[in-house]
């Protein structure tokens, strides 16, 4: 059947059809070009979420002259089944019953308003064909920067007290420094105690076995082994550290964050004027159960 006879069936002039598949080429070269660019992204980020990759990609829509909005790109991403989805894990790395000293919870109600002013630190496990390791952070609850790392193969003390030597190495700031924790076994101790004793800082710890009380801390092991993709497994410890240590560089230097009003941990560790998007906290689940007897009582 013929151009124009089809044309006539639908009731479609011949300019209208060449003008409607001009229109629709033009949007599949267009969108070929964006999905280039969302490669290029994805390349050191592969997870990175649509909103930062949108943040991130308006200087190459920019330079090919392409105007392609969020919820656009969002449709994109959908119908190429690129956009992620989270993952879910848990292995349990801390040990909180013993008999050494906790200290108070010195964050719950704190305003931080500047680098340097709140360290967090927590262990995350990371599995190898030898076994698990264990990834110790400590990392600026202002600017989400990963101030110092280690990854070590076992749950000693000596992990973490590395990382934290790498972060207090890592200051720019001389202003007064608080460390906050979970209450695990590799915190607690004398060893560790003496360090932050020595550097001048101040310890903080969550009162009780709740993740929103070092949520901060929570968040980037999350984003390491969910954009990252450490969470998935190596073949030796060695291939671990290597991976571990260029993926920190990335979300150090070009991961934008949402509460850093998107720009990255360097950048927003580098000023203290842009004050931290500040999320409404969820309540826990001790929390939660208290509010419901409450009104059980009431009713």
């Amino acid at each position: 059947m013929s151009i124009s006879r089809s044309c006539q069936l639908f009731g479609y002039t011949r300019q209208a059809y060449y003008k409607r598949r001009k229109v629709r080429t033009g949007n599949e070269l267009e969108e070929q070009q964006v999905l280039e660019l969302v490669q290029e992204k994805r390349l050191k980020m592969p997870r990175l979420g649509t909103r930062k990759l949108h943040f991130l990609l308006q200087d190459g829509f920019a330079e090919s002259n392409l105007k392609i909005g969020r919820d656009r790109l969002f449709t994109l991403l959908g119908s190429n089944r690129l956009l992620i989805r989270p993952r879910k894990s848990y292995v349990k790395t801390t040990d909180s019953k013993h008999w050494l000293r906790r200290h108070k919870n010195l964050v719950e109600e704190l305003e931080i308003t500047r680098p340097e002013q709140v360290f967090v630190s927590d262990i995350t496990y990371v599995y190898t064909d030898q076994g698990y390791s264990y990834l110790s952070l400590v990392s600026d609850a202002y600017s989400k920067q990963i101030m110092g790392y280690c990854l070590a193969r076992d749950l000693k003390a000596e992990g973490p007290l590395q990382a934290l030597g790498m972060a207090i190495g890592n200051r720019k700031y001389s202003h007064p420094l608080i460390h906050h924790s979970d209450r695990g076994l590799q915190y607690c101790c004398a060893d560790y105690q003496q360090a932050l004793v020595q550097a001048g800082i101040r310890p903080s710890m969550t009162e009780q076995y709740d993740p929103y009380q070092n949520a901060v801390a929570e968040r980037i092991n999350g984003i390491l082994k969910d954009e990252f993709f450490i969470g998935d497994g190596f073949g030796s410890h060695q291939q671990a550290e290597k991976v571990i240590e260029e993926s920190i560089a990335v979300y150090n230097n070009l991961r934008p964050h949402q509460s850093c009003r998107l720009l990255t941990p360097r950048q927003m560790h580098s000023q203290q004027k842009v004050e931290m998007v500040k999320w409404k906290k969820k309540a826990s689940k001790a929390q939660a159960l208290e509010a419901k007897d409450k009104v059980v009582i009431l009713n």
